[in-house]
């Protein structure tokens, strides 16, 4: 019965012995397998030389402007890499003391906080606290993504005890603190005192070297350039720790004042941002993505900039905005202007937003009746019309009867213009603006003769200079080319194509109408005492102000309105938007030559009075886009099974692989660009106008 009695027991104390030794074996493998893996790690870590020269933190892109200034720098900053002997005690003390009080003890990795971190992780399910000592913030820094995942934590925990094998405590911190980020762009601590002090970090004091410590938990909260209040109250937590652990006294933190830290101001953010926001996402598609620093060599000119920003902010009516889109012969973007203030507001409206144009749409309903045959002479008819119910008026003009195309252009005559819609075809007219750059979409409704379509200023700049440029495309570009801090050569701007858009003579006649507009119509306050050429546009209830033209190689658009669409008392594109073209024009060419135009180019002997054979389209409605691709009326490209045949002449070679590039070869005999010309079209009468049920059944009014 004794015996009996004893067993319990003595299987119990098996079973103990028995997982002490599974525990015991398993915290030797454990341990075995961490040695082994610290030892592996060790031996693949660059040497202490190679993770000084680490460039591994971000890619640094400065922009430059035409004259080869620096517009803005972007990415990380950098100090001077600082010695361990060099940093000063004060900075050094503050960052053990808030980041990592028993640095100087632990061989890598803190049991104790280790513990603490993962118990609030186990409790709240996240990580609310790092439990990182300086060694794993390095190894993560350095090596890690920022997940936090156990396995990651596994992995910061073997590296850091690699780093405290291979290098001292001296070293470690030594890279630390010329590596951390401190928020606002800056890594390291010279770099962060220059940035938020404007000195070396050779010369921090206790209140700058606390304000530079208590950022590494949360830089962009606590980042003077965040939000300096907050940065100071972290530095008085900072300061406390530090007297905690007794590398201050009492009377030191006592007369500490980070709060009475004089922060160096941010520089404002001025309207060249708009620019470089356009420019940069472009680097995408120009050179192949890697980290390593490049420059960007643009085409913006600062005085330019600098005067756009001027007239825009001086010329908008109180609590509207304005945009301006400055482009040379070239395409090449001298301003970009999109709003009154990039700070307040980083939303482009030179190349983001679309509002209705108002008349300044009639240059495409003026292009499609002057491919179509109706001269500058000519008389038409501006009494009042109407189109399948709407009826468009004419603001402020008593006009009616035959007056000439040059008239009803220059005073923008609204019947005028509806009634060239009608008899070209409104179709044409939508077609005649996606050729010359238009992306938005374009509703065939009589009412977009007036300017219901809502457009982009940065492409209808894009249209009037193509205008200026005698039918040739203009395509905007602000990137001439991009090099490696070394002058290597990565994107050059590629040579111009000169593709043809229309004729040279249906150019010469369209600045014609646009001077006469200018010098006696609705744009007289466009003048600046050479020639310009431009239009203006209003919608109604004057929510939005529109004046674009050209002079001396230089096309300007300009935009007013407000961003709600409500209403801006007064504002008409002869107005503001015409005074500022003024105001910045005048300026900006003073020193080009004075151009003037030629009006009198003449079509050919051979050409006929419609001149279908310049961008006409075929009878289903197919468009070109402004590079010659053939696009359905929504501007997506057609596929070549859907593209129209064009048979061959009796004496025509052969014709090319690229079928487009026959249909620009056309276009260039026919601007005197080589080969005789194609023989005479016949005539077509215009489109009839669709069916009522056919056109969207709104009156002209602009979109909310």
């Amino acid at each position: 019965m004794a015996s009996d009695a004893s067993a319990p027991p003595s299987r119990l104390k098996r079973g103990i012995i028995t997982s002490l030794k599974v525990l015991l074996y398993s915290t030797l493998i454990f341990i075995v397998a961490v040695a082994v893996a610290v030892v592996v790690a060790m031996n693949s870590l660059p040497n202490y030389d190679e993770l000084v020269r680490r460039n591994d933190l971000g890619q640094t892109i400065r922009v430059h402007a035409a004259d080869g200034s620096v517009l803005v720098a972007m990415g990380p900053s950098f100090g001077e890499w600082l010695s361990y002997d060099e940093i000063p005690q004060i900075m050094k003390d503050a960052i053990v003391s808030v980041e990592d009080k028993r640095y100087r003890s632990h061989v890598g990795v803190d049991p104790i906080g280790f513990a603490r971190a993962v118990q609030v992780r186990a409790t709240k399910g996240r990580w609310t606290q790092g439990g990182s000592t300086i060694t794993q913030q390095l190894a993560r820094n350095i090596f890690l993504s920022n997940s936090r995942t156990f396995a990651r934590k596994g992995r910061e925990a073997i590296l850091a005890l690699a780093l405290e094998r291979k290098f001292s405590k001296n070293q470690i911190l030594e890279l630390y603190l010329n590596r951390v980020y401190f928020g606002g762009g800056a890594f390291g601590i010279d770099a962060a005192s220059r940035k938020f002090f404007g000195h070396s970090a050779k010369t921090l004091n206790l209140s700058e070297a606390a304000i530079v410590a208590g950022l590494v938990k949360a830089p962009s909260n606590y980042a003077p350039t965040a939000d300096a209040e907050a940065g100071k109250a972290r530095a008085a937590i900072v300061i406390k720790l530090m007297q905690q652990n007794g590398v201050i006294t009492a009377d030191q933190a006592a007369s500490a004042e980070p709060a009475a830290v004089q922060i160096v101001p941010t520089p404002k953010q001025n309207s060249v941002r708009y620019f470089t926001d356009w420019v940069l996402p472009q680097l995408d598609t120009l050179i192949s993505v890697n980290n390593q620093p490049i420059e960007v060599w643009t085409t913006l000119d600062p005085n330019m900039q600098k005067l756009a920003d001027q007239v825009i902010n001086a010329n908008a009516p109180p609590g509207s905005q304005g945009a301006l889109v400055a482009l040379d012969r070239d395409g090449a973007v001298r301003a970009m202007v999109g709003g009154k203030d990039y700070v307040n507001s980083i939303y482009n409206r030179a190349t983001q937003a679309n509002r209705q144009p108002g008349s300044s749409f009639k240059l495409f309903v003026y292009l499609a009746a002057l491919e179509a045959g109706y001269k500058p002479d000519q008389m038409v008819s501006a009494d009042p019309i109407t189109i399948n119910g709407w009826s468009p008026r004419n603001n402020g003009h008593a006009v009616s009867g035959m007056i000439t195309m040059r008239q009803a252009f220059a005073q923008s005559i609204n019947t005028v213009s509806a009634r060239l819609g009608q008899e070209v075809g409104f179709r044409t007219v939508a077609d005649m603006a996606q050729r010359l750059g238009i992306t938005s979409k374009i509703v065939t409704h009589p009412s977009m003769t007036l300017g219901s379509s809502e457009v982009r200023l940065i492409d209808m700049t894009r249209a009037y200079a193509a205008v200026g440029a005698k039918g040739v495309a203009v395509v905007p570009y602000g990137i001439k080319r991009v090099t490696t801090p070394k002058g290597e050569l990565l994107y050059q701007q590629p040579p111009l194509d000169n593709r043809a858009l229309f004729t040279p003579w249906i150019a010469a006649e369209m600045t014609d109408l646009m001077q006469t507009a200018v010098l006696t119509g609705t744009g007289r306050a466009a003048q600046i005492g050479r020639p310009v050429a431009g239009k203006t546009g209003t919608t109604t209830l004057n929510k939005d102000g529109w004046f674009l033209g050209f002079s001396s190689g230089l096309t300007t658009g300009i935009w007013m309105g407000r961003d709600d669409n409500k209403v801006v008392p007064g504002l008409q594109g002869g107005t503001a938007p015409a005074r500022a073209f003024h105001d910045f024009m005048i300026k900006a060419v003073a020193n080009r030559p004075v151009e003037n135009f030629d009006v009198q180019v003449k079509a050919p002997d051979w050409q006929e009075p419609d001149q279908e054979a310049w961008g006409q389209l075929p009878d289903n409605g197919q468009a070109a886009e402004p590079q010659g691709q053939l696009v359905d009326p929504d501007g997506n490209p057609l596929p070549p099974d859907q593209r129209p045949a064009r048979p061959p002449r009796e004496d025509a070679a052969p014709p090319p692989d690229d079928e487009d590039a026959g249909y620009q070869s056309m276009l260039d005999r026919a601007t005197g660009r080589g080969g005789p010309p194609p023989p005479p079209p016949p005539r077509r009468r215009p489109r009839p106008l669709p069916p009522p049920d056919a056109m969207e059944p709104r009156a002209f009014a602009p979109q909310p």
